[in-house]
């Protein structure tokens, strides 16, 4: 059985979505290292950070399926309710969940020094949170604008 592989590249909104994150998460990835001053590979895949990856996506996915089906489509509607839970989701939920991860490996840490006989076994049963799960409102902003001007380029270019 052959597998026709144009099929993956044939659809404008998964394309700009993957472009917009494969974009960002580089960029994610560039401004880490020029503000920490090291080369982090998780940066690549990971959550949190500047520019909001999950904005970029579903903007450019928003703004793609407005320029191609117009307001009043089903699919400009999901596109449009699914970028307000996606950035919603980003500055509130994700936000918090990453401040008590933040608390969660600061006691963990504090408990680990107090008693340090069970420093390790307590480092085995909890390990260390990702404490950079949400965005602040400016990396939404800026994600979302990102996704906006991929999803122009991609319209008037491609």
């Amino acid at each position: 059985m052959n597998f026709d592989f144009s099929i993956l590249i044939s659809n404008p909104l998964i394309n700009v979505g993957v472009i917009s994150w494969a974009v960002a998460q580089l960029l994610k990835t560039i401004i880490h290292m020029f503000s920490h001053g090291e080369f982090k590979k998780e940066r690549l895949s990971g959550a949190g950070g500047m520019p909001s990856s999950h904005s970029a996506v579903t903007c450019s996915v928003l703004l793609t399926s407005y320029l191609l089906y117009g307001f009043d489509s089903p699919i400009f509607a999901m596109a449009f309710i699914l970028a307000l839970i996606v950035m919603y989701d980003a500055t509130g939920v994700r936000w918090a969940a990453g401040l008590h991860a933040k608390a969660i490996n600061y006691i963990v840490e504090y408990l680990g020094d107090e008693n340090a006989q069970n420093e390790v076994q307590l480092k085995e049963m909890i390990p260390k949170l990702n404490e950079s799960l949400g965005h602040r409102m400016i990396e939404v902003v800026c994600g979302a604008m990102l996704g906006f001007a991929i999803a122009l380029i991609g319209h008037f270019f491609f």
